[in-house]
């Protein structure tokens, strides 16, 4: 499956549908952990070049955080939740501030800051993969999650490195969460984006356990 076309109707429907269940669940578990209403986008499925990743999913240059897991097991796949940098830090700030209260240094530090990214990471792209597996039935282990804090385009390079000898096509799910209900107005545009690359045999088993293949 090397294009767009390879794929059917219902089959990209079925792929839109999971993910807009694993949004779903990663939305509430995102909502519980900062005690803000999330809302989520429709998920959108693209098949993209690997050497165009770093110019598809905005500006190359721009500085963004991010937090990135390895699922192994039946439904392989790469995760990748991305913050611009500002929207991270005003994420874990609100995290910290929740946790610490009046204890929580004025000026957070680096380990700190990446601490709580991390976890906030890794509860979303849990809860995404959970909602998953949960549905086609498949066992996963999820990687420790690692963070980056670099331009856009060296943060999708890495993806780009690792499906290099797969092929030189990924499917990308990419929905976005929007933190919403706060009552500072700072932190209203608190966004981020839930990247899922399904290696191609799991892709393969997605669609099967669907019955859509």
């Amino acid at each position: 499956m090397s294009d767009l076309g390879s794929f059917n109707a219902l089959q990209l429907d079925a792929i839109k549908e999971v993910a807009n269940i694993g949004t779903g669940n990663a939305a509430t578990a995102l909502s519980k952990l900062l005690s803000c209403m999330i809302n989520m986008e429709v998920p959108q499925v693209e098949l993209v070049s690997i050497y165009d990743l770093a110019s598809h999913y905005g500006d190359p240059m721009q500085t963004v955080g991010a937090v990135f897991v390895r699922s192994t097991g039946e439904f392989g796949c790469s995760l990748i939740f991305i913050q611009k940098e500002e929207a991270a830090q005003l994420m874990t700030g609100l995290l910290l501030r929740q946790q610490f209260g009046a204890y929580l240094p004025e000026v957070i530090p680096p380990e700190m800051s990446d601490s709580a990214l991390s976890e906030v990471g890794n509860i979303v792209l849990s809860s995404f993969l959970n909602a998953i597996n949960l549905l086609i039935g498949s066992q996963h282990q999820i990687s420790v999650p690692g963070v980056a804090h670099d331009m856009l385009s060296s943060i999708l390079d890495v993806v780009a490195s690792i499906f290099g000898c797969m092929g030189e096509y990924a499917l990308m799910v990419n929905t976005e969460l929007k933190v919403e209900g706060l009552e500072v107005q700072e932190n209203s545009d608190i966004t981020g984006n839930i990247i899922l690359i399904p290696d191609p045999d799991a892709l393969e088993l997605l669609l099967k356990k669907l019955m859509v293949m």
